[in-house]
């Protein structure tokens, strides 16, 4: 379906009615700590953002004296079971020059679990308040950078957290209403207070436009999401990093387990002390309502903002991690096929690293990009944005390419088969069907994982069936979401499957399983914006961390072969029975250079990343009834291209043996260390 385009374009004022707000105007105070490189000065003769075309918004404003205050806001719940609708804690600032002129400004809001317990950013930056409780740090860049150009920056404590009322619920009614109802307030549609208890209004309706545009990383661009997928009035753009479209697919994939599958710990974990003594009910009711076994429930829906996707109104600008694997790149691939069907205005980057902010891998553009990308959405401002390309893509560490549209025009699905080879070793992965009757037999073993099975692809091991390609003639491009179809035959009554695809070749990537997943933090600092003697613009720099690999996966999915016949409930299996089930895999963007080998690895167990079933089952897949669905770029013509003709031989790749104690190889040898995991950060 063609992408429906949306523009919002915010109130426009008059020409002599700016300029007296400019020239009551200070310029931004910028207070760099030693060490530190300040933002490039701008010319200040006539801001951009004055002029009857502007194009650019520019910082006339003084971020010293800009208006910080802090407002609760009715969210309609009563989560703490109180007798008393919760109310969410919203710490604001605005220029003070927009106030004075009786100028109306757009929102940039980052609602957020995080800002007590644990921090923003890659320097973990929290709140912080002066003595009589007003607000002195706001979190990350987008303040110092944005209020000086004429926006307001909101920061939501969501319900359980710091400064709020009620029970943080994981990704539930309540995180979401949190923020949503911030959005209500700011076009007058909610109440809000000067106080948590006290009866004063706070009316925003007097300084803001309604025009809301929402950002975060990770569980903050989860909630963006949440929001977004209520379709509520006032909400022109969000920018989800790194973050979650389904709860569920976060803790369980295809009814199998992932790491620490059960969201109640999270909600310990961010909610406030005061909140940690009244929320035990919360709690028990969050554990009830997302069971382990993997079934999905009523509790699992109310948290899918998939099947939401066709009321959202806000244009969406995507980040996401190829390889990260706390919110893993499904989580990206479904929510922007879901918006696509829906026509929704979209934009994409995606990187080679890990759980990582942009601001930390691609400093300079990330900051011109989405400067310019809410100027358009929250201003009105006719930039040219949104006729650019829609993707960008991390080739290389720090290399980047772009695409019209993504995954890109001339991708399509093709029928990848495997069948066993004329050795000792692995299979063949192609076009051709495997005879009747083949197999590949492998026994699950939990102690190894993607890895292992990527670095003994040219063993005859029993932990996994591999199958691979012969070295590619052309580059082959792997672009949106692939399936992997498995007909397998358990010898027990519980089974998990894992099936990934691998690039054989060497390759320098970014380190996305060694700390920083993928950066280096640096000791220098730049700075993005003006600061205070209490919130600092400037940040440290940071740069890739790279790794020698001989091979990479490119995507990975899981199941429970329980769930065979029904995706909501996982059942019992016959030994010896066969079943049928299709594997979906994480989205990605990958090119497999000419020389290297494609393959295809069927396991069990996914060591670090899927928990064990609870017995050892061998698995007997039937090849005849097994196959693969690639999204390549150019489709069964290119795979028949790549796989044809003379090839330039690479160096081979060198299996390296698991140690007794840890089954990943060192990132230097073979591939990158898988990391350790907490809360969705």
């Amino acid at each position: 379906m063609p992408m429906r385009m949306r523009r919002t374009r915010g109130a426009r004022l008059s020409y002599g009615t700016l300029v007296a707000a400019a020239t009551a105007a200070l310029l931004a105070t910028l207070v760099t700590p030693a060490g530190a490189r300040p933002e490039p000065a701008k010319a200040t003769a006539l801001p951009a953002s004055l002029s009857p075309t502007a194009r650019e918004s520019r910082p006339v404003h003084s971020y010293a004296d800009a208006i910080r205050e802090s407002v609760w806001v009715d969210t309609g719940l009563d989560g703490d079971g109180d007798g008393r609708t919760d109310r969410v804690a919203v710490d604001i600032i605005r220029p003070r020059e927009t106030a004075a002129a009786g100028r109306k400004i757009p929102v940039i809001m980052d609602a957020s679990p995080y800002y007590a317990c644990c921090g923003r950013g890659n320097e973990s930056q929290k709140k912080t308040y002066d003595a009589d409780g007003n607000p002195v740090r706001f979190p990350l860049f987008y303040d110092n950078f944005f209020v000086p150009r004429g926006y307001a920056f909101v920061a939501v404590d969501l319900a359980g957290t710091n400064r709020s009322d009620g029970c943080d619920d994981v990704g539930g009614r309540s995180d979401v209403q949190s923020a949503k109802a911030v959005v209500d307030w700011l076009n007058g549609r909610a109440r809000g207070y000067t106080t948590r208890t006290g009866d004063t209004r706070s009316r925003a309706t007097t300084w803001s436009t309604g025009n809301v545009g929402m950002i975060g990383k990770s569980w903050d661009g989860t909630i963006a999401n949440g929001v977004a997928a209520t379709g509520v009035e006032g909400l022109k753009t969000i920018v989800p990093i790194g973050a979650i479209s389904s709860w569920y697919d976060y803790f369980h994939s295809q009814g199998a387990p992932l790491y620490n599958a059960s969201p109640s710990w999270l909600s310990e974990y961010v909610n406030s002390p005061e909140a940690q003594a009244r929320c035990g009910a919360v709690q028990d009711r969050i554990t009830a309502g997302t069971p382990y076994s993997g079934d999905r429930t009523a509790a699992w829906a109310e948290r899918d903002h998939v099947r939401n996707a066709g009321k959202v109104k806000a244009s969406v600008f995507v980040v996401h991690g190829q390889q990260d694997l706390n919110v893993r790149a499904n989580q990206f691939g479904q929510w922007w096929d879901a918006l696509g069907a829906q026509g929704v205005e979209r934009k994409i980057w995606l990187s080679q690293t890990g759980h990582v902010d942009p601001f930390d891998f691609r400093r300079a553009d990330w900051v011109r990009t989405l400067h310019r990308w809410f100027d358009h959405h929250l201003l009105g401002y006719e930039n040219g944005i949104d006729r650019e390309p829609v993707a960008d893509i991390e080739r290389a560490p720090d290399r980047w390419t772009t695409d019209r549209q993504w995954p890109p025009r001339g991708t399509t699905t093709t029928t990848l088969r495997p069948a066993p080879g004329t050795a000792p070793g692995p299979g063949v992965l192609g076009r051709a069907p495997a005879a009747p009757g083949s197999t590949a037999t492998f026994t699950d073993d939990p102690g190894l994982g993607e890895l292992d099975w990527a670095a003994r692809i040219d063993g005859a091991t029993p932990e996994k069936a591999g199958f691979v390609t012969r070295p590619l003639s052309r580059d082959l491009r792997i672009s949106g979401s692939s399936k992997v179809t498995v007909t397998a035959t358990p010898t027990t009554a519980t089974a998990h499957l894992s099936a990934v695809l691998v690039d054989l070749g060497p390759d320098t990537i970014r380190d996305y399983g060694a700390a920083g997943e993928g950066i280096t933090t640096l000791t220098d600092r730049t700075c993005w914006g003006a600061s205070t003697p209490g919130d600092s613009a400037c940040f440290k720099e940071t740069e890739a961390r790279t790794a020698d690999v001989g091979y990479t996966v490119v995507s990975r999915g899981w199941a429970d072969l329980g769930t065979w016949a029904d995706p909501r409930e996982e059942r019992p299996l016959t030994p010896g029975r066969a079943y049928t089930m299709t594997l979906d895999l994480a989205a990605t963007d990958h090119v497999v250079p000419a020389g290297h080998r494609l393959a295809l690895i069927v396991g069990g167990t996914d060591k670090d990343l899927l928990d064990p079933p609870s017995t050892t089952p061998t698995l007997t897949l039937d090849l005849a009834r097994t196959w693969a669905k690639l999204p390549l770029v150019g489709g069964a013509e290119a795979f028949g291209r790549a796989t044809s003709g003379p090839y330039q031989a690479v160096p081979s790749l060198t299996p390296v043996a698991p140690s007794p104690s840890a089954a990943v190889p060192p990132a230097a040898v073979a591939g990158p260390r898988l990391p350790g995991f907490g809360a969705a950060r």
